[in-house]
């Protein structure tokens, strides 16, 4: 495998096209890693691994208007590009894509994607626009660099879902590499958001990840599923969480319910509650 020289930032889909054209001309095989920006050692590791998987890899930096809702963060989510630019120069990326919004949707732009499956309950019931605008760009994203592979986190684990079940049924030909949740010391998963967090909102937020899993463990010892979801979302709430959007045990392949009530086959808990103004997810296998 050759190494680029330096890390190349474009802001327009005919340079990225150019370069990943140019690759593909030599041979190599293209990696991408869908983000938008605010960059942390959880993104990184997504990098690491598309680095390890194809030759080149082409990182997007965008934070996607079409899946936040208007009462939603988009205004005040963090952008740092520059901070980002090295942080990626650092883990051998060649190339970060950094598009601006009347880019990816100019002006006149009337195209939406429906998403239904794995999109259904969960995030889908309390962010109901959000996996349609996530189906869009990244299927965008997908046409415009056309990589061999993509790789996602699985902390977005409903997210990961969507984009594998589209993949599949659009007969996209692209690898779907998932790559675990990372966490800090104390358990919490990473996330652009927890720069929101307050010091005693980021004590209450680190009690999360044990919760979920004291009430895996719980559900996987055979505990029927609706006692396991109450006294989890009790624990949340007595930890110091404000209010909770869902805690909930399901199906790993698709999200879908356990009809008998107990587990009995891979499973996935997955959590959103807020602190203040912040809303945090995060799941384990069960």
């Amino acid at each position: 495998m050759t190494q680029p020289a330096s890390l190349l930032v474009v802001r327009s889909v005919a340079e990225l096209r150019a370069a990943v054209r140019d690759w593909k001309r030599q041979g190599l095989t293209v990696g991408l890693v869908p983000t938008m920006g605010a960059l942390h050692d959880g993104h990184l590791a997504l990098v690491r691994e598309a680095v390890q998987r194809a030759d080149r890899v082409v990182v997007s930096n965008f934070v996607n208007p079409t899946q936040f809702a208007p009462t939603e963060d988009l205004a005040r989510y963090p952008r740092q590009q520059a901070e980002d630019a090295r942080l990626l120069s650092g883990v051998g990326c060649p190339l970060m894509f950094a598009p601006a919004p009347e880019d990816m949707y100019p002006e006149g732009f009337a195209t939406s994607i429906a998403v239904t499956g794995p999109a259904m309950g969960l995030e889908g019931d309390f962010r109901p626009q959000m996996f349609g605008g996530v189906a869009l760009v990244v299927t965008k994203l997908f046409n415009q660099v056309q990589p061999d592979l993509a790789v996602f986190g699985e902390k977005d684990y409903q997210q990961l879902m969507v984009i594998r079940r589209f993949v599949r049924d659009l007969d996209l030909p692209i690898d779907i590499v998932a790559v675990p949740t990372q966490r800090d010391e104390a358990g919490l998963a990473l996330s652009s958001r927890n720069a929101y967090l307050s010091q005693d909102e980021l004590a209450v937020a680190r009690r999360l990840n044990r919760i979920l899993a004291a009430a895996a463990a719980d559900a996987a010892a055979g505990r029927p599923l609706p006692g396991v979801e109450r006294d989890a979302y009790a624990a949340v709430l007595k930890a110091g969480f404000e209010r909770i959007d869902y805690v909930a045990v399901r199906r790993a392949e698709d999200l879908s319910v356990f009809r008998d009530g107990v587990v009995d086959a891979p499973a996935r808990i997955l959590a959103a509650a807020w602190l203040g103004k912040t809303r945090l997810i995060d799941n384990l296998a069960v």
